[in-house]
């Protein structure tokens, strides 16, 4: 009963912060529009615009890209150091929103307002910089210890073969699957108790993200795996439309596009929805530390 009410508050909790999902897409859009239109623009300077509609058409040619000859080595260049640049900022940006996410996702006032959207925003972003910082360094840390030494020792043993490294990757993938959403739980309990902390205290956050996690394991883990799972079919459902969509027109092109960021904007409404249930699940039974 807890965790479908955690999860309907969530859900309504996302759709009053709209506006703010609105806000993150528009910026986000921004921010990859750096990278996508200069190398458009290089594109169409080496090939002329026709040419790449009609080479790309059916998708990746590499003779579109043999042709460019010395434009094709700059163009990698720059889309080497702009991906870093748009990957780095893309990172501030997320950890920026998510404390405004999180501060208007607090207490379902039923309204939003972008001025304490932003401010919420400048208030937690040193300790969500912290906060996340820490918890990518855990995930990548048990991904190494869980899935990289295994199949580490599998891919050195002589009488290992391509049956058992495909065995090694399924059981070490599984089991650190299993593992991630607590992690997640754990980082998501610590942001929603930042943003409701008198004071920045990232350190003491995790602390409770860790205690409130295990604390509420059957209640917290089965609410994230439902919205985590929710989450993977619209993946998996985009990954699989998207690519079949092979526009002919120019209108075409147009509405993919469109197609594109309403599902973008989707994706980033189900994100709120996840930090508005586990906010929920939180004040339904509020400790502190």
């Amino acid at each position: 009963m807890q965790i479908l009410k955690a999860i309907k508050s969530g859900a309504l909790r996302a759709v009053i912060t709209w506006k703010g999902v609105l806000i993150i897409w528009f910026s986000l859009l921004l921010l990859i529009s750096l990278l996508v239109i200069p190398m458009k623009g290089a594109l169409r300077s080496g090939l002329g615009n026709s040419m790449i509609t009609e080479k790309l058409a059916d998708g990746i040619n590499i003779e579109v890209f043999a042709e460019l000859g010395q434009v094709f080595s700059s163009l990698i260049s720059f889309f080497a150091s702009g991906f870093l640049l748009v990957l780095l900022a893309g990172f501030l940006l997320n950890v920026f929103f998510a404390g405004g996410l999180f501060g208007t996702l607090r207490g379902a006032s039923g309204k939003f307002l972008s001025s304490e959207f932003f401010k919420a925003s400048a208030r937690n972003f040193w300790s969500f910089m912290v906060i996340s910082l820490i918890l990518s360094l855990i995930i990548m840390t048990l991904l190494f210890i869980i899935v990289g030494i295994p199949l580490g020792i599998v891919s050195q043993s002589q009488t290992a073969s391509e049956g058992s490294m495909q065995t090694a990757v399924k059981i070490t993938g599984l089991i650190f699957l299993l593992l991630l959403p607590i992690l997640l739980l754990v980082a998501d309990y610590s942001r929603a108790w930042q943003v409701s902390a008198d004071h920045p205290a990232c350190f003491k956050a995790i602390g409770y993200g860790f205690s409130r996690t295990f604390k509420t394991f059957l209640t917290s883990y089965p609410l994230m795996i439902i919205v985590l799972l929710i989450q993977i079919l619209f993946g998996w459902f985009v990954l699989t439309v998207i690519p079949g969509l092979r526009p002919a027109s120019g209108i075409g092109v147009f509405l993919l596009f469109l197609l594109t960021q309403l599902l973008f904007f989707i994706k980033i409404l189900l994100r709120a929805w996840r930090y508005g249930s586990v906010t929920a699940l939180m004040e339904q039974n509020p400790k502190r530390l």
